[in-house]
């Protein structure tokens, strides 16, 4: 039972088509379970903090879960929220004037997890505000699509150094047989990452990873909130065996995560 809400009400066109002309604003996306969500609070300081970024206004994290909680009360299932944060007046033309951001709630069915491991192509881009989730998504879009037609999966960006700085909507990670590291270029700081850093037994660190040195690690996975931790098969012609310890120490210390309640 998909559903778009504007402020808590049925969204209709001529309210989100400002969204769709002028694709300004940000966003969160979380998955749902019984009302809970792991890393709630980090979303909603994500909005903030990103509200603040976008459009110099401060975004009320109360009102958020009223709304949220409100989407899903439905919902059965496991449901992924995606919390749009934008101006309906705000005019093409004049983005300079003062901003009344709004929130669009939209839900879909949540995938299955764990999802089957992923190849991936490195292509050199890097996202407008890389520390800002905002629905500029052209770019990444574009990017994904070439990498699929070219038989992969999906994508992973690379600076102008070649070193690895994240996914198209997902954080990279890897192990190197002690410890898990993540690169330290220019990325969305994602919640799925920050909890698994917060509750990893072993040591985590954050490192410059470029394209030639893919070979000296033993894994590498994708995480997001919509699809927790993913393997990464291969990296362009870089590849890892199909499973690895790792990474069902990871799915099971991300699972047991206590979620919070709406």
């Amino acid at each position: 039972m998909p559903m778009t809400e504007l402020n808590g009400a049925p969204a209709d066109l001529d309210q989100v088509k400002a969204l769709a002309l002028s694709n300004y604003g940000h966003f969160t996306s979380m998955r749902v379970e019984d009302n809970r969500v792991r890393g709630l609070s980090l979303h909603l300081d994500r909005l903030r903090r990103d509200c603040r970024v976008v459009f110099d206004a401060e975004l009320d994290p109360d009102r958020v879960r009223t709304l949220v909680r409100k989407a899903v009360a439905d919902w059965t299932e496991a449901v992924v929220v995606r919390v749009t944060v934008f101006d309906p007046s705000l005019e093409l033309g004049h983005p300079g004037a003062a901003a009344e951001p709004q929130v669009l709630v939209t839900t879909r069915p949540a995938v299955a997890q764990p999802l089957p491991p992923i190849r991936v192509q490195a292509v050199q881009y890097q996202r407008e505000l890389p520390a800002v989730k905002h629905v500029g998504l052209f770019g990444l879009v574009h990017q994904r699509r070439a990498a699929q037609r070219a038989g992969y999966d999906d994508v992973v960006f690379t600076n102008r150094k070649a070193q690895l700085c994240e996914g198209a909507t997902w954080n990279i990670g890897f192990f190197d047989g002690e410890n898990i590291v993540w690169p330290d270029a220019d990325a969305l700081p994602g919640v799925t990452m920050a909890l698994l850093n917060e509750v990893h037994n072993g040591d985590v660190d954050t490192a410059s990873i470029d394209l030639a040195q893919l070979c000296e690690m033993k894994v590498a996975f994708a995480t997001n909130a919509a699809i927790g931790v993913r393997q990464i098969s291969a990296v362009d012609d870089t590849e890892w065996p199909d499973t690895h310890p790792i990474l069902d120490v990871l799915r099971k210390e991300y699972t047991d995560i206590a979620a919070e309640p709406l």
